[in-house]
Formats: C-alpha cells, structure tokens, sequence
C-alpha cells in the first residue's frame, strides 16, 4: 500500500491545511493505487471480484465495474483484457470514454459461479490485513492525550460537574481502560459516549480485510459513523485509495447481550464470509461494555479473554479456515456498571483497568440546574416553586435518591401527558403527581 506523507514543502502546504481542517490525520493517507501491485491484491482476486458483480448485475461498464471494486478505472484495464482474451467476458457495447459494456461469456459464467460458490463476498476491494495493522498503528487514541479544553469540549451539551471531568480527564488521556460505575440513572453510559469525542480527528477504515484468501467484512454502519460533506473534493486533491472510509471515531456499545462469541471472528460458513469482532471494529476509538457484570456469560469469563490483550495491545483472532492472526488491540475500553468493581473482577484484572471513576448522586444545586437544561430544551417553562414542591412530596417523603435521568424522564411524562389532553405545557402540582405515580411505582415497588 503506498502510504503518502505530506512533504514538509510551500507547495503542498494548502492540501495539508485542508487536511486538517477536515480533521482527517496526516500521518496515514493512503494513496490512489497506480497499479494491481500497489492494492496488495491477486490478479486472481480481483477477476473474481468483477466476475460475481457481472453474475449479479447481468453486465456493467467497465467504470461501473471499477467503482463497485473502489478501484482506479486505470488499473483494471489490463484485467479487462485478460478476462476477454479467455472468453469470460465479452464486450456487448460502447460506453462513455472509451470503456464498454461487458458481461459474462456462458464460460465466464461457470467462472463466476464457481468464484461465488469459494467466497460469495460481493463489494469493494478489501486491503491486505498489514495495511490495516499499519493503518491503526498511525491513527491510534494513543497518539492524541486530550487536554481539559478538547473534555470540556466534547461534554459542553450536557452538564458534568468540574470534579468528574477532573476524574475523567487523566483516565481518557491515558487512553486505557476505565470502569465507570454507580447507581442506574446517574449518566455513566452518556459519559462514556462522550469520551471518544475528546479524541478529535476522524479515522480511516477499510471497507473489508482479506487475509490467507478469508474476506472479513469491517465497515459496519451501526458501529462506524462514515463522514460526508466535503470528502469528495479531498480525494481528488490527494489521490484517494476509495477502500477505505473516513468515520469519526467509533464508540461500539454492547450490552447484556454480549457473548464470547461476539469477541470472535463471526464466520458464514454458507457464504465464507466472515464479520470483523466488536474489538476490531472499535479500534481506534472506544468499546463500551454497559451494565457490565449482568451479560449472559460470567464476568471472570469476559475478563480472563482480555487481559493479556489489555497489557499487550495485540488480540489473537481466529480464521474460517483455523489460522490464528494477530490484530490490534487499540481502543479505550470503558465498563459500565451498577456494581463495585472488586465484585466482578480480581487483582490481576482491576491492576490493568486503572481508572475506577464513581458516578454518584447529583447534589440538589445540579439537579435544579438539570430541570432547568431539560425544561429549556422540552420548551416547558421552568418553576423552581414547583420542582421544589417535587422534591418534597416525592423524594424526601420517601428518602428517594435524586438521579440525573429523572429531569428529562418526568419532564417527558408531563409533556406527553399536556399534548395528550391539549393542554399548555407547563410544570405543576398535579402534572408532576401524575407523573410520580407513573414513574417511581414500578421503580420502588411503593
């Protein structure tokens, strides 16, 4: 893979200030392949890859063709010909500058069929799985060590007290792992969400990996966040290598549904195709383990899995085919969880999570100021009469604690509760018992 540096040159200094305007890091640039050798890619692979497309499409342009592979229109003419001259393909007209429509030969056919029946993997060209080692060594969390500024940053939507971002900051610009616990409602999973907006440049990713011939799909739309705007006018000024896909930093969440298998290659033995594990796709931002300790598999068993990645920063993944690789372990891991730490997790382990941050009860100054927040972003108009009156009848009667959550979440039930019955939103006696007995009930089992 040919990696372009910015030369430290007067020309190149406006390409450098887009760049970095666009917060996308300097230090890995992958360039626009010049030829098949630079892809890292097989003659072979990549024929197979524009066969399955014309079994599936029926016939393509030769630049639809290289735009559905993310590869230069250049770099595949050879292979154009060399499909051709052994009658796979045959051209059945012309396209637009000097390119034509093809599709396959009754013996390209066989071809393709036989192509899908190894490998039914149908997308862009993957990169060899060293350029994507080489790609998190450069855009690794680690590199980045946010300030107090780049925290208060990220956090300035929501309300964090100046002593939690006086915990948290040495936690996230360490960039390893922290356990955040407390009790429910008090915003660790919020908190978490926000860390990896301290760690400020976008990242590039692959759209899939190819290893010893296994496809692994890597780029996954409900982990990765792909940035837009003013992406298109960048890969022209730089030459882009179209494989790969600029996202903010992920933040994978996984919850109480989190197995071991999770933590594993996902193979489709039908298809042989296999999906990149929740680690791997988190790499380079955060992975959050939320309500950590209430899974399906016991916490030791989850613990015992990563703690030589935790102290080696290298995972072991296995192949379809039962070929251990060595991947990166390089994201900041964050649990969250409603129990003490030293329930779910031995010595050895809490020693290589060395951030253990509480998130306890907001004071009675925070909490009023939470109702204001939510009452100026639920457009009610905020009484300090009543939220006091709140207060008294519904927590000090019944030494309820106050949680972070409740101001949004009864602010909701007397909005849903005014829009119903038409009526003016407003805060009241009678809005906030309704909204109480609604609440708290099932919460207390009063």
């Amino acid at each position: 893979m040919a990696l372009a540096q910015l030369p430290e040159l007067e020309s190149n200094v406006a390409a450098g200030s887009l760049l970095q305007a666009l917060g996308l890091d300097q230090s890995f640039r992958p360039a626009e392949p010049k030829s098949l050798e630079e892809t890292g890619l097989s003659e072979t692979l990549v024929e197979s890859l524009l066969v399955k497309y014309l079994l599936a499409l029926g016939s393509d342009s030769g630049r639809g063709l290289a735009d559905r592979l993310c590869l230069p229109f250049g770099i595949l003419e050879r292979t154009f010909q060399t499909l051709k001259s052994r009658q796979s393909i045959v051209a059945t007209g012309s396209a637009p500058l000097n390119d034509y429509v093809y599709t396959l030969s009754e013996r390209g056919r066989g071809y393709a069929q036989s192509a899908m029946e190894a490998s039914a993997y149908l997308g862009p060209a993957p990169v060899p799985l060293s350029d994507y080692i080489v790609s998190v060594e450069a855009q690794t969390i680690r590199a980045e060590a946010p300030k107090r500024k780049d925290l208060e940053k990220a956090f300035s939507d929501i309300h964090v007290e100046e002593r939690m971002l006086d915990n948290l900051g040495p936690a996230v610009n360490a960039g390893k792992g922290m356990f955040l616990y407390g009790a429910p409602g008090n915003g660790k999973t919020t908190i978490a969400k926000r860390i990896t907006k301290c760690f400020g440049q976008d990242i590039l990713v692959p759209h899939a990996i190819i290893e010893d011939g296994n496809f692994i799909k890597f780029f996954d739309g409900a982990c990765h966040e792909q940035v837009q705007g003013k992406q298109s006018s960048l890969l022209k000024v730089s030459d882009f290598d179209r494989r790969w896909v600029r996202i903010k930093r992920p933040t994978v969440i996984v919850g109480g549904e989190l197995t071991l298998e999770s933590l594993e290659l996902k193979h489709d033995y039908n298809a042989n195709v296999s999906e990149a594990s929740l680690q791997l796709k988190s790499n380079c931002g955060c992975l959050l383990i939320d309500d950590f300790g209430r899974q399906r598999i016991e916490p030791s068993q989850l613990l015992n899995r990563w703690i030589i990645p935790l102290e080696n920063r290298i995972d072991y993944l296995t192949l379809a085919t039962g070929k251990k690789i060595e991947v990166p372990f390089e994201q900041l891991i964050i649990f969250s969880t409603n129990l003490e730490p030293r329930d779910l997790a031995d010595d050895a382990f809490l020693r290589r999570i060395p951030y253990k941050i509480e998130i306890g009860d907001p004071g009675q100054e925070e909490f009023v100021l939470l109702f204001e927040l939510a009452s100026k972003a639920l457009k009610c108009e905020f009484r300090e009469d009543m939220l006091e009156y709140l207060i008294q009848t519904h927590y000090r009667k019944f030494n309820r604690p106050l949680r972070r959550c409740h101001a949004r979440d009864l602010l909701l039930h007397v909005v849903n509760y005014c829009k119903y019955h038409e009526l003016p939103v407003e805060m009241c006696e009678d809005y906030f018992d309704r909204a109480a007995e609604c609440y708290f009930t099932v919460l207390s089992g009063e």
